[in-house]
């Protein structure tokens, strides 16, 4: 099973990375989680199209993790010539989400049907709300589900992904708590949003003290990765995005309280396990 970082971006706009996505690949069955600007450009990136994905997961709704939903709509719709029906997962709110993409999509839909003689209807979509412990399975992937706090976003879910004896959790935003440990709990790859703690304090802008109460740090996503006993650690959603040259900062401050391994992730960044 592949990890793609497809998206490691925030709501500041980067031209190195996209918004906040990644990629789940276990052999043929392709399951994106989060839809950040930008998505559909990495999966191309990453081998992946629209039209291969078993489902979409949703963390949560904030714009920065859902603005590209409508191109995943958009680009399996056309993709399969009408024929796919794509799955949507997220918390309660996604299904009147999508609805409202359907009805911001619906010039462009017909559009397309009065051009295109394949398209005879509008984009399919199964949207199911999800509850925390909630568990399903795409084709051969087993997904469980956990409450995370990103409050005052709420509710806030994160995943799990086993498949063939690999464990793999992605948690989306979120401070640690029980659903983060549940979720990450023995995981080859626990997938954390982070920021720097340390720097955001000296930046003297209101708006970004105020992500200071709902994000993990590097340190507590460190303690987090040691309390589940998560064999790899991997950064995302970084802020401020470090360069290159910070990398090693950055995961010495990691090391400092988690004995493995730690992955900075770049776009497309890829994690087997």
């Amino acid at each position: 099973m592949d990890i793609v970082l497809t998206g490691t971006g925030s709501p500041l706009p980067d031209a190195n990375r996209a918004g906040p996505s990644s990629l789940v690949k276990a052999g043929d069955t392709h399951i994106l989680v989060d839809a950040g600007r930008g998505v559909v450009m990495r999966m191309a990136g990453a081998g992946s199209m629209p039209h291969r994905l078993a489902g979409v997961l949703i963390t949560h709704l904030h714009s920065d993790h859902i603005c590209d939903l409508n191109d995943v709509i958009t680009m399996n719709w056309v993709m399969t010539q009408g024929n796919g029906t794509l799955k949507i997962y997220g918390p309660p709110g996604i299904a009147e989400f999508v609805k409202r993409q359907m009805h911001a999509l619906e010039l462009d839909v017909g559009y397309r049907i009065a051009h295109h003689e394949p398209l005879t209807e509008g984009p399919r979509v199964d949207v199911t709300e999800l509850e925390p412990g909630d568990s399903f399975d795409l084709n051969d992937v087993h997904i469980t589900t956990a409450a995370t706090m990103h409050a005052p976003v709420h509710p806030t879910i994160g995943f799990r992904f086993e498949h063939e004896g690999s464990t793999a959790a992605l948690v989306g935003d979120t401070i640690p708590c029980d659903g983060v440990d549940e979720l990450a709990a023995n995981a080859d790859v626990y997938v954390q949003t982070v920021i720097r703690r340390n720097i955001v304090e000296q930046i003297p802008n209101v708006m970004l003290q105020d992500i200071l109460d709902y994000h993990s740090g590097v340190v507590e996503a460190a303690q987090s990765a040691t309390r589940a006993g998560a064999k790899r650690l991997a950064l995302t959603h970084m802020v401020p995005a470090p360069t290159p040259e910070q990398y090693p900062e950055w995961i010495a401050i990691a090391a400092a309280h988690y004995d493995g391994e730690v992955i900075i992730g770049d776009d497309l960044t890829t994690i087997t396990v």
